[in-house]
């Protein structure tokens, strides 16, 4: 079971960010009451360093968060404002269907084939739970609070390419 304290993630540190770093966040109407709890984490911890550059896609479920981080990939790569990194939020709770399977199978293979095609990093910052206690755990509880460990993987993974250009020149 992952917990807060078996990783180093909280201990921040991602070199020199881009000045004017652009993050997208991609969230879900659904399970709003917590997927709102995963924003506001997000936020903290992005104004807290200072990205001020952050903008919001919100759709109304998991599964079509792929499809609108490459939408607006596509319309915004060759603008001086293109994201450096997208956000994924959401949380899909498990119900009596097999729906809940197919959509966390859909969105975490969409994710991935994003991280795969395109020059910038989406953090997977989906809740995929079987019910609100495990959720509520997530969003400040004892498995730490996601949408906050979303932002600061996103901003290392920002440092961490960002550093790769500089090794270029």
């Amino acid at each position: 079971m992952a917990a807060t304290g078996n990783s180093t993630l909280l201990q921040f540190n991602t070199g020199i960010l881009p000045k004017d770093a652009c993050v997208v966040i991609a969230r879900t109407e659904w399970n709003a009451h917590i997927v709102d709890k995963l924003e506001k984490g997000c936020r903290k911890v992005l104004e807290q360093q200072n990205i001020s550059q952050v903008h919001m896609l919100t759709v109304p479920g998991a599964f079509e968060i792929p499809f609108i981080i490459k939408s607006y990939w596509d319309a915004h790569k060759y603008k001086d404002d293109r994201p450096l990194a997208f956000i994924a939020l959401g949380c899909v709770l498990r119900g009596d269907t097999p729906h809940f399977d197919y959509v966390c199978k859909g969105v975490t293979d969409g994710i991935v084939n994003l991280n795969l095609t395109m020059p910038v990093p989406t953090v997977f910052g989906i809740l995929t739970v079987d019910n609100q206690q495990q959720a509520d755990e997530r969003i400040g509880g004892k498995h730490g609070h996601k949408g906050e460990e979303a932002a600061i993987t996103a901003l290392k993974m920002i440092g961490l390419v960002h550093s790769f250009q500089l090794f270029k020149k």
